[in-house]
């Protein structure tokens, strides 16, 4: 089993600091494009800085498919391929199922103390989805999150500036609880890195719920197929009329899958000598070779199932050691840890 060493210091004599992040296993469970790019490759880089708790966090799932559940045992094995394929390393960082760790739902519970209704309803989540999900669970959902990341004293979680309000939630009730009782977590910062905005099929932020995906596990065929049907500049609608990249979705995929693309795409595009059909299907080109390691590595581990679930019980033993560290010191802290005998 790999050992916990969130806790040690490495050979530098330096304490490395702790991150904690997670993706939902939605849909298929398999990640997308913009998983990979917008998140995924910014862990892998991470982990050879920071002690890394990579979570799928499966109870925040629940809020929209607490309904049809059978699915999801093989949605968190897909989302396990995709972080493996993707690059993140078990010896690196802890891999795991949020609903294998308790207490998550005990700290989400003693969190849910210390807030009120009103703060919730104010989040742009929950104002921007309150007519399609009005559960209990899907208004606590920011709630779950900060307990998520203060269960393992995260000093940092890497997030898109859309999500910066969830990291200030985390930190407002590590505050109010170390106010409160004593000390017991870091106040968590979010960390802000260099991410390319990576547009769906319809112009949008791509997005499974907004089916504008390009999932990792398709084949080159389905790939090339699902950019065929990408939006462009509507102004565009003749090879040798001339177009807006900025506007373009396509052009934002290649930003990141084509090298020179400011000076190879953007100039021929504006003038008309580029159309969208060749366009695309240069991109389809570049995006597939970028994919193909990752595809390949997916294919060979979709293989050997019982190596992933390894990776999640390892990864699901080395969080709960910690969680249970964390929360040791959050019953000691409210006076709430009744069988515990006094030092002496």
């Amino acid at each position: 089993m790999t050992s916990n060493r969130t806790d040690t210091k490495p050979a530098t004599g330096k304490r490395k600091e702790t991150i904690l992040s997670g993706m939902q296993p939605t849909g298929t469970g398999a990640l997308h494009v913009g998983n990979l790019e917008g998140a995924l490759r910014n862990w892998v880089e991470l982990q050879e800085e920071y002690w890394m708790y990579c979570c799928i966090v499966d109870l925040h799932a629940l809020t929209a498919d607490w309904q049809d559940t059978k699915q999801m045992k093989d949605r968190v094995f897909q989302v396990a391929v995709d972080y493996l394929a993707g690059g993140l390393d078990p010896d690196k960082c802890a891999i795991f199922v949020q609903s294998e760790v308790p207490q998550h739902a005990e700290l989400h519970l003693i969190f849910s103390m210390l807030i009120t209704v009103p703060t919730l309803t104010r989040l742009p989540t929950y104002r921007e989805k309150k007519n399609d999900l009005d559960s209990y669970g899907f208004l606590g959902y920011p709630v779950l999150q900060a307990a998520d990341i203060c269960l393992y004293n995260a000093h940092k979680v890497p997030v898109g500036k859309d999500q910066e309000k969830h990291v200030w939630l985390a930190k407002d009730l590590a505050e109010r609880f170390n106010t409160t009782y004593r000390k017991v977590f870091n106040l968590p910062e979010a960390l802000f890195r260099e991410v390319p905005l990576i547009l769906g099929s319809d112009g949008r932020k791509m997005s499974k719920s907004y089916d504008n995906h390009i999932p990792i596990e398709f084949t080159e065929k389905q790939t090339e197929k699902r950019i065929k049907s990408f939006f462009t500049d509507p102004n565009k609608k003749f090879q040798g009329d001339p177009g807006n990249p900025d506007k373009c979705p396509i052009f934002a995929l290649h930003r990141v899958y084509t090298p020179g693309a400011a000076q190879e795409i953007a100039p021929p595009c504006r003038t008309g000598e580029l159309g969208c059909v060749d366009c695309k299907m240069r991109l389809a080109g570049n995006l597939n070779d970028a994919l193909r390691p990752v595809r390949d590595r997916r294919t060979e581990l979709i293989q050997d199932p019982g190596f992933v679930w390894d990776v999640l019980r390892t990864g699901g033993e080395r969080a709960r050691e910690r969680a249970a560290n964390t929360m040791e010191k959050v019953r000691d802290a409210m006076k709430i840890n009744y069988r515990k005998s006094k030092k002496k």
